[in-house]
């Protein structure tokens, strides 16, 4: 066995851990904006929290591309080559991530505008200046990304983990004080963010150096262009940057059908958005395991083995994931209390999580965690393809039908939503289940 029962939890308990800081970064912002600019400030960190996510997602799908060729490379015992791909991997991300945040600098409010329309006046200066701050991070976020991925290609997730504990006491800290001690209102939660995203990358940076780590990388300045390396990573990375691009391209014309019910729908989506991050850290995390489980297991060529593991981390991501939504459920009047949230922006954030808490338990592992091991395996092409059409014929089209055809509101987008995960889920099952993935995991 590639991996004992006391590897996979060792593996999966850090990244839970990990995920969980992740999201808390984000409702932290959200809660910190409520109690200094209000619902605007909430609505303006809403959009453009949607948007960067658009932004970085190209270079997190790279360094998802570069841990699943890092992992197959440990599964054949070949680590040099595991090394090099990090490295490659790093300069490529960052090149990206260079122009996107400086794309994002240029375009700020211009940008906001093209894709938003006319929000309220406060809640586009509360959105173009949490936007502008926050493009800063980009690199080191592409950084960090790429970094974490190949400590999770090695199996060691703890690194990851203490990392972003450590951003997190930074950000919090740095939130308080700006904050509460000097009454700044957007901006004193856009710095600490940047602030602390700069940290993490160069803590993680440091650490991926050290030649004790199966990989680890030189000196990005002096490594050189590996153009066959890079083209082995972009053929993963491509696909499901593209995939994933176009999903938030999806969420963002969604979000401006959002816009334009108001600023109680626009709150309380932002809100509801934020808690169900929590609702899915499981999920996410097991989708993380899954590309260093699986990709090993296929590098290995040992295909029975990435069919055993994909099942075993399904049923612990569906028994973890019902635990904590369950959980979410009982004691959601209590969490949607922490934000500052106007009578009628509570009420409609309520149903979202009603919602949102049920059919997360029953459709979306076989949605998000489980097309992860497709990708481990080399099959980029068909999950980009089943993804692309389901987010446009259902979460898309379906949003404004419910929203502007039967007048459902908000949660008429969270219905389409929701209808997408099944079409994936049923999609990807089929797939699995067929094993019409198995011939792509013998091409890396």
């Amino acid at each position: 066995m590639l991996f004992t029962r006391k590897q996979l939890f060792q593996l999966i308990l850090p990244l839970i851990a990990e995920q969980f800081l992740a999201v808390s970064v984000g409702l932290v912002d959200v809660m910190m904006v409520s109690r200094a600019a209000g619902e605007a400030g909430i609505a303006g960190v809403s959009l453009v929290d949607t948007l960067n996510v658009l932004l970085i997602t190209l270079f997190s799908s790279l360094a998802t591309g570069g841990a699943v060729v890092a992992s197959q490379y440990l599964g054949k015992k070949e680590p040099d080559n595991a090394s090099k791909a990090g490295g490659q991997l790093i300069i490529t991300t960052l090149f990206f991530a260079l122009i996107i945040m400086a794309i994002s600098l240029i375009g700020n409010e211009n940008l906001l505008r093209v894709i938003y329309g006319e929000p309220e006046k406060d809640i586009m200066r509360s959105a173009a200046t949490y936007f502008f701050i926050t493009a800063f991070s980009f690199p080191f976020l592409a950084v960090y990304n790429s970094c974490a991925a190949l400590f999770r290609a090695m199996g060691n997730s703890k690194i990851s983990m203490y990392v972003s504990i450590i951003m997190n006491l930074i950000n919090i800290a740095g939130i308080y004080i700006m904050v509460f001690l000097l009454h700044m209102g957007v901006e004193g939660v856009a710095v600490p963010t940047l602030v602390a995203r700069a940290a993490s990358a160069i803590i993680i940076y440091t650490l991926i150096r050290q030649k004790k780590n199966i990989i680890h990388v030189n000196n990005i300045l002096h490594a050189g262009i590996d153009f066959r390396m890079i083209k082995r990573i972009l053929n993963i990375g491509v696909p499901n940057g593209l995939e994933n691009s176009i999903f938030q391209i999806g969420k963002i014309l969604v979000q401006g059908l959002v816009t334009s019910l108001g600023a109680v729908a626009i709150a309380a989506n932002g809100v509801a958005g934020t808690i169900a991050g929590f609702a899915l850290i499981p999920g996410s995390a097991m989708g993380l395991a899954m590309i260093t489980v699986v990709g090993r297991c296929v590098g290995a060529e040992d295909i029975a083995q990435a069919k055993k593991y994909t099942v075993k981390i399904m049923k612990l991501c569906y028994l973890i994931l019902g635990v904590l939504n369950i959980g979410i459920f009982l004691f959601r009047e209590q969490i949607i209390g922490l934000f500052a949230l106007s009578g009628p922006s509570e009420k409609t954030t309520m149903a979202l999580i009603i919602y949102h808490s049920i059919c997360c338990c029953i459709i979306w592992p076989l949605s998000f965690a489980l097309p992860n091991a497709l990708r481990a395996a080399n099959d980029v092409k068909a999950t980009m393809t089943i993804s692309i059409l389901s987010m446009w014929i259902w979460r898309i089209g379906f949003s404004y039908f419910l929203v502007k055809g039967l007048h459902m509101g908000v949660m008429g987008v969270w219905v389409a939503m929701t209808i997408d995960w099944l079409f994936r889920g049923i999609c990807f099952t089929l797939r699995f289940v067929k094993g019409k993935w198995i011939r792509h995991a013998y091409l890396n």
